[in-house]
């Protein structure tokens, strides 16, 4: 509530208007006041603010210029932040109160607090000159500590980003030659299999080694638009409003695309059913999926990971006759057997009205059952629904399906109109499909890459610090391509930050499982899937990461230091 002080209005003035009336009254105290006099007093309506009370932001400090003849304190700039309050003196040493204005520690305290979380938000605002100038990461409690190996664990998750470091320059990944270039990509789509010695004495200079780099960054994409950026499509509105839609208000166009797009996911999910592809992600504006073929990740069948979704997919699902379950959710009561399971409507009822009995037989026997309100069905069922509601959106409501479920699934969301968004900026667009091999309709694409050197304080002076940064939507068989390269490249010493596409990061989760097939079988079974044997060998391994994922990896003497 709002106090009221005599003479003291609160009018909200224009920002021109405030620094104007402050600059006329620090010049007429300046020229009023000589070096001897007293600090001339504060205006009536401000004295009778503070008596009641008020926390006002003080004048700008002209002490300094005006006694002593020592340099006058610079103004600061009352637009830098929301609150701008200097920050708080010290205790007087006589024990005096603090007034009213110097009671400002706190808020400002908040404040930092604000700007480091803010900071912690979005890590990618930093520039690469500002990661290299801190040696160290930091990371938050929740944050698992360092884990040391000779083998980094399988992250199913996407990056955004990836920025490297190390003493040894990355100028080997710099300017390919146009031959480098084609060989690279004729790699790529024949699948050759390159290996590295464990170090090479002058990567500048090795071909073998910069076609491999060149072959580890290319990708498969469909649609494909240039002026479009199509991953992230999760919270991509803002970066895609004021782009160029023509399907956006036309239906045939829209039909064509989603044709078109049909084909292109069949064809991929063919190719993961016969083994000739791996894995496949399937972005849209509200959810990802991924899809594994058999063998990878410990599972002996295709398995569809979906993340994030709502009790609505869900239901949908169900409806559809689609078997699931939520491997983050104990399954502890049958009531929790409802989403994924088969029970039929009459079976669901019977449950429903036993539980009903059961839940007010108390009443009856106190005899009081026809004195108290019983709630009506329908309070009972969104009591039981509540925890469905409350995970929506959230890492914990990651759905598996398995199986022939997985071809279900498949015709659900060919046919399933909420696939796509209808108003804003992704109105019309069909959902993006990313996969480490070609498939029908698809482009190729290539992840950027960059290499910049810069001068880092050290102890004696300065040195340098190079670093590598990687761009784009960076898949499980990239991320350790590239880490198997630079382990060559390098020497065995660098280090890398990882920054993870974040509603992907709850595919590392792992559902309780029976024994997987063997490392042999699947080297057998998918070694026509276009990835590299020991990228292979990773993929196949069960995934021990959970809801979080690979934020940090550093390599000292060819063993792995990560942190999640």
């Amino acid at each position: 509530m709002a106090l009221s002080v005599p003479g003291y209005s609160p009018n909200f003035k224009k920002p021109p208007e405030t620094l104007r009336l402050r600059r006329k009254r620090v010049r007429s105290r300046g020229a009023a006041a000589s070096p001897g006099e007293q600090p001339e007093p504060a205006p009536a309506p401000r004295r009778a603010a503070l008596a009641a009370g008020l926390l006002l932001r003080p004048f700008p400090a002209a002490a300094a210029g005006r006694g002593g003849g020592g340099p006058a304190a610079t103004r600061r700039n009352p637009f830098a932040r929301l609150d701008n309050r200097p920050p708080a003196a010290a205790e007087p040493p006589d024990g005096q109160p603090r007034g009213p204005q110097e009671a400002e520690g706190p808020f400002l305290d908040s404040n930092q607090e604000n700007d480091l979380l803010w900071e912690e938000k979005f890590p990618e605002r930093t520039t690469v000159a500002e990661l290299l100038q801190t040696p160290q990461v930091s990371f938050s409690e929740s944050d698992t500590p360092f884990s040391e190996s000779t083998e980094l664990p399988v992250d199913w998750s996407i990056k955004t980003r990836l920025l490297f470091t190390s003493s040894q320059p990355f100028t080997w990944a710099d300017h390919l030659k146009a031959q480098e270039e084609a060989q690279g990509v004729i790699q790529h789509c024949r699948a050759t299999e390159v290996t590295l010695p464990q170090s090479i004495q002058d990567p500048k200079v090795s071909t073998e080694l910069r076609c491999a780099f060149q072959q580890s960054l290319i990708y498969w994409l469909h649609p494909a638009f240039p002026w479009l950026p199509l991953f992230p499509r999760i919270g991509a509105d803002r970066k895609m409003a004021g782009k160029i839609s023509p399907w956006a208000n036309d239906e045939t166009l829209q039909h064509v695309l989603m044709s078109d797009w049909s084909v292109s996911f069949t064809s991929l999910y063919n190719l993961l059913k016969t083994k000739l592809c791996p894995y496949f992600y399937v972005c849209t504006y509200q959810f990802t999926i991924l899809f594994r073929a058999a063998g990878l990740a410990g599972n002996d069948v295709i398995t569809a990971l979906i993340s994030p979704t709502t009790r609505g997919i869900r239901e949908a699902m169900k409806n559809e006759g689609i078997e699931f379950s939520l491997p983050l959710i104990k399954e502890n009561s049958h009531e929790k057997k409802a989403p994924g399971t088969s029970l039929g409507q009459g079976e669901e009822q019977v449950i429903s009205d036993e539980d009903e009995d059961e839940s007010f037989s108390w009443l009856e026997e106190m005899g009081v059952q026809d004195k108290i309100k019983k709630p009506d069905v329908l309070s009972i069922k969104l009591c039981k629904e509540k925890h469905e509601v409350q995970m929506d959106h959230r890492p914990e409501s990651v759905v598996l399906v398995k199986g022939t479920n997985t071809l279900t699934l498949l015709n659900f969301l060919i046919n399933s109109k909420s696939l796509i968004a209808s108003s804003g900026p992704q109105a019309g667009l069909p959902p993006t499909l990313l996969s480490p091999v070609a498939f029908r309709g698809a482009t190729m694409q290539m992840l950027k890459a960059r290499s910049v050197n810069v001068k880092t304080q050290a102890i004696s002076g300065y040195k340098d610090q190079f670093s590598l940064e990687i761009t784009g939507p960076v898949m499980p068989h990239c991320l350790h391509s590239v880490t198997m390269l630079l382990q060559s490249a390098q020497k065995g010493s660098f280090s890398a930050g990882l920054y993870t596409h974040e509603p992907t990061a709850v595919f590392n989760a792992c559902p309780s499982v029976k024994e997987g097939p063997g490392k042999e079988t699947v080297r057998e079974e998918l070694a026509n899937c276009g990835l590299h044997r020991k990228t292979l060998d990773q993929l196949s391994r069960t995934p021990i990461l959970g809801k979080s994922s690979l934020r940090h990896v550093e390599m000292s003497d060819y063993v792995y230091n990560w942190r999640s």
